[in-house]
């Protein structure tokens, strides 16, 4: 086999069953065609298939970094979230202007103190 056992980690990392199955699939692909080729076509045919791999890879990489940047998102949502829930014994059912300026404000602290930033 060209490939042999180099990939697994990288493989074995991907966030999705789905990705991983496709991987495996792309790296073996080379070892069903590469018998079949002529020797003076081998070694373009190896170079396409390290870029297929290649480009690949770098598409679930990025896939990769968009889930995690929506997570990080819902997480800090339900952080501030769940600050802004906590009782405030400042809290009435009768707000005047004034008081509805403070909780914009305290809403804004709420954010900062929430403890997304450590997300």
């Amino acid at each position: 086999d060209l490939v042999g056992e180099a990939h697994t980690k990288t493989i074995s990392s991907l966030f999705m069953e789905s990705w991983r199955t496709e991987m495996e699939e792309e790296i073996n692909r080379i070892n069903q065609v590469l018998p079949d080729t002529q020797t003076r076509d081998k070694t373009d045919e190896i170079q396409q298939w390290v870029d297929a791999v290649l480009d690949k890879m770098d598409h679930y990489k990025a896939e990769h970094h968009r889930y995690v940047k929506e997570g990080v998102t819902l997480l800090e949502l339900a952080l501030w979230k769940a600050k802004l829930d906590e009782k405030d014994e400042n809290a009435a059912t009768g707000r005047t202007k004034k008081a509805k300026r403070d909780a914009e404000s305290i809403r804004k602290v709420k954010r900062v103190t929430c403890g997304a930033d450590t997300v």
